[in-house]
């Protein structure tokens, strides 16, 4: 199953807990990292603290889509993530974007990522690793959204 990986963090170094969980990712059991984006530098979308940087990677896993959520969440505990409140600054945040064609609307996950096609810092680094996912008419509805390949 290919399954794509929403990945920022806008604490600490934030490029290199990205690159760090994209390794991670690729090391989560029965899966691999078959893409990744550049990095992206985005403003906060309602939210606060400083900018994000950005990134979604491509994984081929075994994993069912809960379990592979329950390994990105590891991931991010294990980066120091704190989820004080919504919308929280993050040392690191990993969202299950897609799961194959799935569809999946349960209290723990809901697939396709409810908000995927109106933020450019996801839009754009998927179009880089897997552009029939993504129409143009999704990346001109997300265009006023500053963003900046790092």
């Amino acid at each position: 199953m290919t399954a794509y990986i929403g990945l920022g963090a806008n604490l600490g170094d934030a490029a290199t807990a990205v690159e760090r969980a994209i390794r991670d990712v690729g090391q989560l059991a029965q899966s691999r990292v078959t893409a990744r984006s550049s990095l992206y530098r985005s403003a906060p979308l309602d939210a606060d603290g400083p900018d994000y940087v950005n990134a979604v990677a491509a994984v081929e896993t075994r994993l069912s889509a809960p379990a592979l959520l329950a390994g990105l969440q590891q991931i991010e505990d294990a980066a120091g993530r704190l989820r004080p409140y919504q919308n929280a600054p993050r040392t690191l945040d990993l969202d299950l974007l897609l799961y194959g064609s799935a569809r999946i609307d349960s209290p723990l996950l809901s697939v396709p990522h409810p908000l995927i096609y109106q933020r450019a810092f996801v839009l754009v680094p998927l179009a880089e690793i897997a552009a029939r996912l993504v129409t143009p008419a999704q990346l001109c509805a997300v265009a006023g959204q500053p963003l900046r390949r790092l």
